[in-house]
């Protein structure tokens, strides 16, 4: 009997843990007590806000700006649980880390931002950067995700704040996985976007179950989404595991040898402050230093990079480069177009603008997306990829710009009516060179990465 009492007492303080382990686990905190809009604020734009059977209402109204409702606390690290019904015809997301202050653009919103995109375009989940640096995060990186989100139907958000990772998940199905460089606090707000008609009026979107947690954050388990990193030269630990690797160290040649040599190039290139970066000369096809190319040669794979242009300035970074053709000047492949459109006039040569910046250079052009422009002088985020059946994609800032199949009947009308016509299976090799071209122009470089993409599931 008393080994009985004693072994019911041991389970009995087990059971007692547990419940302590997992009430710390999941301490939630209603941000809506289902009546009003106490604890709430409206900022900006004069969108109509109210409480009807339990949900938060939100209607667009004509000549205003976009409207937020925000909790009057504000909240640094937090996993975000809500529920929300939208007109499909509508836009809206939800703000966190934002801020309002009378010294930035009048008190203008700004910071981050989860989408919500009913559209086609389907970005729903996605991280916008509101008031300041734009898309951080479309679903163009995660194609899967633009399924999760259900028109006409209530769906359920989750956001994880936890240091400098944000990630988003859409009713269930993981949407984004941003690392920024830098790491906010602010309050979390409810959107109704601006409308451009009056007839779009009278839209309206509605909010329920909003919850957070402050303390003893655990983050879900790990995915293998692709991952948006801005720390400059940086791994975070989940791109490691998604097989990233750095390609340029951030300090020193490594890795890099001068096209068509086995060194470095002496001069026409520096390493300053993180940044790799091509000097201005006479504005010549690698005329100066030359182009430099990786050591190491790659098939199918996922090549990010970061650059900066200045004014006037030609670049370009290729691919499938084999050196074989021994030019005299730049090295063959095919090419990433880098430009001032504006200023450089190679952006009106070509044919049908298949020479600006982004496009698959004088052999198609990017589309031209407004928000996926940067001035001259800021940062811009590339990538290439490759996929192991020859699909091909270009992106800039976030945005598909080109997408492509080399080896097509297509591919090959395109090269016989390009400069490389003459150039036997141009753009054909197994594997080549990655390539930085050096035009003459000031171009910097920073957080190039590669990933191999060669165990790819074919389509």
């Amino acid at each position: 009997m008393k080994k009985t009492l004693l072994l019911s007492s041991i389970l009995l303080i087990c059971a007692g843990l547990f419940a302590q382990t997992s009430a710390k686990k999941e301490t939630w905190i209603s941000l809506f007590n289902g009546k009003d809009l106490n604890g709430w604020k409206q900022l900006n734009g004069k969108a109509k806000y109210e409480v009807k059977d339990g949900v938060i209402i939100g209607t667009t109204v004509p000549d205003q700006p976009n409207s937020f409702l925000a909790t009057d606390k504000n909240y640094d690290d937090f996993i975000l649980e809500l529920e929300f019904k939208v007109d499909p015809r509508m836009n809206s997301g939800i703000q966190f880390r934002s801020e309002s202050k009378p010294d930035y653009q009048n008190g203008k919103v700004f910071g981050y931002q989860m989408e919500i995109d009913p559209s086609t375009r389907a970005w729903s989940g996605g991280i916008y950067d509101e008031g300041r640096r734009l898309w951080l995060y479309t679903l163009e990186y995660n194609e899967a995700a633009k399924k999760a989100f259900r028109n006409n139907e209530w769906n359920r958000y989750r956001i994880e704040c936890i240091g400098n990772a944000v990630r988003t998940w859409v009713n269930g199905i993981p949407a984004a996985h941003l690392v920024d460089d830098i790491k906010t606090s602010g309050f979390i707000a409810l959107q109704v976007h601006s409308i451009g008609k009056p007839e779009e009026a009278g839209r309206q979107i509605s909010w329920r179950n909003i919850r957070i947690q402050t303390s003893n954050l655990r983050p879900t388990p790990a995915n293998d989404i692709f991952v948006v990193n801005l720390q400059p030269n940086q791994l975070s630990a989940q791109e490691e595991k998604n097989g990233v690797k750095l390609l340029w160290n951030g300090k020193t040649t490594e890795g890099w040898r001068g096209a068509g040599k086995t060194t470095f190039p002496e001069k026409g290139w520096t390493i300053e402050n993180g940044l790799l970066k091509v000097m201005p000369s006479s504005g010549g096809e690698a005329a100066n230093g030359g182009d430099i190319v990786t050591n190491g040669t790659f098939g199918a794979f996922e090549l990010q990079f970061d650059f900066r242009l200045t004014e006037g300035a030609n670049s370009g970074v290729k691919y499938f480069v084999t050196e074989k053709e021994k030019t005299s000047g730049s090295a063959i492949g095919l090419e990433y177009q880098l430009l001032d459109d504006e200023k450089h006039p190679d952006a009106k040569q070509g044919a049908v603008g298949n020479r600006t910046i982004a496009s698959l250079y004088d052999l198609i052009p990017s589309q031209k997306f407004p928000q996926a422009k940067r001035k001259i002088g800021e940062w811009n985020r590339a990538m290439i990829r490759v996929h192991p059946d020859n699909r091909i994609e270009h992106f800039l800032n976030g945005y598909k710009v080109v997408e492509y199949q080399r080896g097509t009947p297509i591919f090959y009308a395109l090269v016989a009516r390009s400069k490389y016509a003459g150039w036997e299976n141009f753009g054909m090799a197994e594997k080549g060179h990655l390539l930085l071209q050096d035009h003459g122009n000031a171009v910097d470089f920073r957080s190039i990465k590669v990933r191999d993409l060669t165990g790819e599931a074919q389509h």
